[in-house]
């Protein structure tokens, strides 16, 4: 299995550049077409929501829309898929920062930890989140 760059899931969300956004959406039909699919890495997925919220200034609403898109795409499979999942979820319903929450899932669902620990007060809201005081 291809895995994807972040600069992949950019162009195919943003469309910034038509001529790359065009190749991802051909490499996809075809992936769909040969039954192929393509793994998206934890890390993809951090430096997605950065890139997305620092470069592009998209929404945390639209941002949480667009991972649920990817989520549905047949060509698609994340790297702890049900982390991602419980992490949109979550986030729709958190203030948290999103890579923070991003990581606080990652960590409590796929790597055997009951809590992240932190110094951000704002995270430690969230029941995954310990606060170091």
């Amino acid at each position: 299995m291809k895995a994807l760059d972040t600069n992949i899931l950019v162009r195919f969300l943003v469309k910034d550049d038509k001529t790359q956004a065009e190749r991802v959406y051909r490499l996809f039909r075809e992936a769909e077409e040969n039954g192929e699919a393509f793994l998206v890495p934890a890390p993809v997925v951090l430096e997605l929501l950065w890139v997305l919220e620092s470069a592009y200034a998209v929404s945390r609403n639209d941002l949480l829309d667009a991972l649920e898109q990817l989520l549905l795409l047949p060509v698609i499979e994340f790297d702890r898929q049900p982390a991602v999942r419980a992490f949109v979820s979550d986030a729709r319903k958190s203030r948290c920062d999103l890579a923070d929450l991003f990581i606080a899932h990652y960590a409590t669902q796929t790597c055997s930890s009951d809590t992240l620990l932190t110094f951000d007060k704002k995270a430690a809201r969230s029941p995954l989140f310990t606060l170091l005081a």
